[in-house]
């Protein structure tokens, strides 16, 4: 076999290979959307419905709520449906504050002890902190972000959550409208569910 032919036979192998190469290998997969960034400061408003155990015998409590954070700082208003202000909590890094009318503050390290003590229900602030921009802690610290098509986690401290609803389902990343949580009987604390509905945010 001359040195011509040889070269042509070697080119068409090469070639043959490289289209057979170019036609099995899997088209590259879209990168998916971004998601949106946990945001340090929002101001929201809203409904609270709250289910829990007082001296062994079932509560209910509603009203509405003003949250604004500010980085490690968070101001949460409580409200009666009517918009008579029931509480006023602050929290920060350093310590928790909770005012009710006509009483002295009180100041605590824990927020939900400090709310059990006072409002006789734990309000988890700093599960809210991610809950109300549809994320959470999942067991293992696991970062859960929830969407319409994924929308009930159980997290890293027992709350069972559902994002029921959302602001705008076609956005890249919604968020939430209505969170259902739940989180059962404990050694150290009774049964509770919340239902959170938010009306505004800025």
């Amino acid at each position: 076999m001359n040195k011509s032919r040889y070269t042509k036979i070697f080119a068409a192998t090469v070639t043959g290979l490289l289209l057979a190469a170019c036609a099995t290998t899997a088209p590259t997969s879209m990168s998916p959307a971004p998601v949106a960034a946990y945001r340090d400061i929002i101001d929201l408003a809203g409904r609270l419905s709250v289910n829990y155990q007082k001296d062994g015998k079932p509560e209910t409590l509603s009203g509405k709520f003003n949250w604004s954070q500010k980085g490690e700082r968070i101001d949460v208003a409580l409200a009666s449906p009517l918009g008579q202000t029931l509480a006023k909590i602050s929290v920060t890094a350093d310590a928790a504050t909770l005012t009710q009318a006509d009483q002295a503050p009180r100041v605590a390290k824990d927020i939900d002890s400090l709310t059990a003590q006072a409002l006789g229900w734990s309000l988890p602030v700093s599960g809210l902190r991610d809950w109300l921009q549809g994320y959470a802690t999942a067991p293992g610290g696991k970062r859960f972000t929830a969407s319409p098509a994924s929308n009930t986690v159980t997290t890293a401290d027992g709350w069972r959550l559902t994002f029921v609803s959302w602001q705008d389902e076609t956005a890249a990343q919604p968020a939430p409208k209505r969170i259902d949580a739940e989180r059962a009987a404990t050694a150290t604390s009774e049964p509770m569910a919340l239902r959170i509905v938010i009306d505004a945010q800025g």
